[in-house]
This record gives C-alpha cells, sequence and structure tokens, in this order.
C-alpha cells in the first residue's frame, strides 16, 4: 500500500530529477513544506520544513529556495507590500488574487490559457515597445477584499452595545 507520504516523496524526488537536481532530504522536506502551504512565506516554510527535517537551518532553507527557484521548480511571487512567497504550481499559466485587508493570496487561471496570456500593446507612437523581446511570462496580480474581509460588519446599537455577527440578524 501506497501512503500518500510516500506518494509525495516520489513526486518530489520526480520533480528535483527532472530540473537536474540531486534529491537532498533538505530539499525534498522544503519541496514538500512548499507543496502542503501554497503562497507560504520563507518563516512559514521553514516552520512546516521543521517538522520532516528537524535540524534544518534557516540558511539551508532559504538556500534550496534559491536553487528550487532558479531551477523552476517552485515559484516564488512577492505581491507589492509582502514579503516573498513561494508555490509549487509552475507548469501553468495562472495569476493571484490578493486581498489587501487580510494578504490572503488565490490563484486564479487565466482566461486565454497559454503563457504570456497578455501582449504590450503599442505604444502611443505605434512602435512595438516588445519587438527584439523572447517574452515568458506575464506576471498580473488583482487586488481587492476577500469574501471573509468584504463582508459588511455589523455596527453596535447604543441601546444594546456591542453587537457580535450572531446577534445581529434583523
Amino acid at each position: 500500500m501506497v501512503t500518500d507520504g510516500a506518494r509525495e516523496r516520489a513526486l518530489g524526488e520526480h520533480a528535483l530529477r527532472d530540473a537536474g537536481l540531486r534529491v537532498t532530504r533538505p530539499r525534498l522536506a522544503v519541496l514538500d513544506a512548499v507543496g502542503l502551504h501554497p503562497h507560504a512565506t520563507t518563516d512559514a516554510l521553514i516552520a512546516a520544513a521543521r517538522t520532516r527535517l528537524p535540524t534544518l537551518s534557516h540558511q539551508a532553507v532559504y538556500d534550496v529556495l534559491r536553487v528550487l527557484t532558479d531551477a523552476g521548480v517552485v515559484r516564488r511571487i512577492q505581491p507589492r507590500g509582502s514579503v516573498a512567497r513561494y508555490e509549487a504550481r509552475v507548469a501553468d499559466n495562472h495569476h493571484h488574487l490578493v486581498c489587501r485587508a487580510c494578504g490572503s493570496i488565490t490563484d486564479v487561471d487565466c482566461v486565454v490559457g497559454e503563457a504570456p496570456c497578455l501582449l504590450p500593446g503599442p505604444s502611443p507612437d505605434g512602435t512595438d515597445p516588445a519587438a527584439g523581446y523572447a517574452l515568458e511570462e506575464a506576471e498580473i496580480t488583482f487586488w481587492g477584499l476577500c469574501p471573509a474581509c468584504a463582508a459588511p460588519t455589523p455596527t453596535p446599537r447604543p441601546e444594546q452595545g456591542p453587537v457580535t455577527r450572531e446577534a445581529h440578524r434583523d
């Protein structure tokens, strides 16, 4: 019987080998953490990877993330005003929704599908600003409020004092 852990380890080993990387315990621990915690910060990934490999140092995680990012095994994203975050979803063309209030990040597929899904338009003078470029990707971030943060917050009634969501049902 193949367990989920064994299956994940095999997938991690396969991803590393496909990228031409040696399979090491630190790389597997970090890759597993990225897979289990999409859009996680480095600190969160350090904590998650240490559940699998307790002796893993901060520097080792930073080094592994750099190697995995350079090899295209993980993707580094850094929405404006945020620390770097990492995801294992690299084999497709997708973008991100970022909540301005809580900072949550959600993947969203590109409606066009292929990378890059958008191409630069002509300059005001009619020239092509992308002439000579070999375009590889378009990075798009949608900003707004997630459903939880967009939900209206009840206002307290003066005669009742503070009102909770449960108590405010008229």
